[in-house]
């Protein structure tokens, strides 16, 4: 349901506004992605096999991944470095024969625990030496069985442990694959990521505003609750737990209304179009969401923080999406830099038109506009 249908031929059918709706029903429950087979990564994943892979790629790892039979992993982020910066990555991948050879490490691996998990999508560090330091990686699908893979264990979010899916701690030592399993070619390791992380982000936003929605059910329900009335009334007779609602309603439409645009921007053309309105919702959601669930927490008590309801769960789940897929802060930094660079001269040019056509009317009316301004100065002081 996630591959657009004006992008790919393997999709059910649906634009990218569509299953952004469609995503935010799946947030309302946990397990709901996994059961309609539309959960990272192994969204993202088929994206990158549906875009750039190669027919026997697509025949061997993309089919069963459609029909849900096999599972995948995506291996990015490394302990060792800053891996906001993708470029910092180290993992080497060396050609060797007709084979590459992949030594490194890597953490985060998304769905690496699962017992489904067939395959690795790698980015590695291919061509250390090119001067263009976005050409130097490639992405290349490591079978999860290769010799030389050692998955030492997984990692918790905030002590939850993610099982069965798991976020592996994995090592690498002389790792062979033939060289037919690069995607798309050697260097072009950022197009792809690229191109997977967009749509990507679409989805994580819509199913964060299915969470903070579900979020907002467990706060009524806790506020109308009438066998726990704080102070001989009901929550919902305190005004600043109203106060909570509304503002919750609020920020979840106008952070719907951000991330369908950005929907909307993807299906016009693609995600290269929508880098402003992706980056927008990217920051803006998991924030939101957090907020609301933060309420939610709040308005139940010690009840918010434990396992009882699942608010504690989601708010440690969505917490993680504000470094995932990019740190808020690199989002926010390229966002503003994009901003300026195509603004500034159209806003400088404005000023300037601005100050020419009074120039121009001050001079037709026979007036001095230095000394108009001198006169203003006198009046106001």
């Amino acid at each position: 349901m996630f591959l657009p249908k004006n992008h790919f031929k393997e999709g059910a059918g649906f634009s990218n506004v569509e299953y952004g709706l469609m995503a935010e029903q799946l947030g309302k429950c946990r397990t709901a992605s996994e059961a309609c087979n539309c959960a990272a990564p192994d969204t993202g994943n088929m994206e990158v096999l549906a875009k750039y892979g190669t027919q026997k790629q697509k025949d061997r790892w993309l089919k069963p991944l459609l029909d849900g039979k096999i599972r995948s992993a995506f291996l990015m982020t490394e302990p060792d470095i800053a891996s906001s910066d993708a470029s910092n990555i180290k993992m080497t991948m060396t050609k060797s024969g007709d084979s590459w050879v992949l030594n490194g490490s890597k953490w985060w691996s998304s769905n690496a625990g699962h017992d489904l998990c067939q395959v690795y999508i790698v980015m590695a560090k291919s061509s250390p030496h090119n001067p263009d330091k976005y050409k130097q990686q490639s992405v290349v699908l490591v079978p999860a069985d290769t010799p030389g893979i050692t998955v030492h264990h997984m990692l918790s979010v905030y002590g939850y442990d993610d099982a069965p899916h798991g976020h592996g701690h994995i090592s690498f030592k002389d790792v062979k694959v033939p060289a037919d399993a690069l995607v798309l070619g050697e260097g072009r390791g950022f197009e792809i990521i690229q191109g997977r992380l967009g749509p990507g982000r679409i989805h994580h936003a819509m199913r964060s505003i299915g969470a903070a929605e579900r979020a907002l059910d467990w706060m009524i329900a806790r506020m109308n609750d009438e066998n726990k009335k704080p102070f001989g009334q009901p929550l919902s007779a305190h005004g600043v737990l109203v106060e909570w609602i509304a503002k919750s309603r609020i920020e979840i439409d106008a952070a719907r209304l951000i991330v369908l645009n950005a929907a909307i921007k993807i299906d016009s053309a693609d995600a290269k179009t929508a880098l402003k309105e992706i980056a927008q919702a990217k920051v803006l959601v998991p924030t939101m969401a957090l907020t609301v669930i933060d309420r939610a927490v709040q308005a139940h008590g010690a009840m918010g923080v434990c396992q009882d309801t699942p608010l504690a769960s989601m708010w440690a789940q969505i917490r993680t999406l504000r470094i995932a897929d990019g740190p808020d802060e690199v989002h926010l930094q390229q966002l503003g830099k994009r901003e300026n660079k195509t603004r500034k001269d159209q806003v400088i040019e404005q000023l300037a038109g601005q100050k020419r056509r009074a120039h121009d009317m001050m001079a037709e009316l026979g007036l001095d506009q230095k000394q108009l301004g001198t006169d203003n100065m006198r009046s106001r002081l």
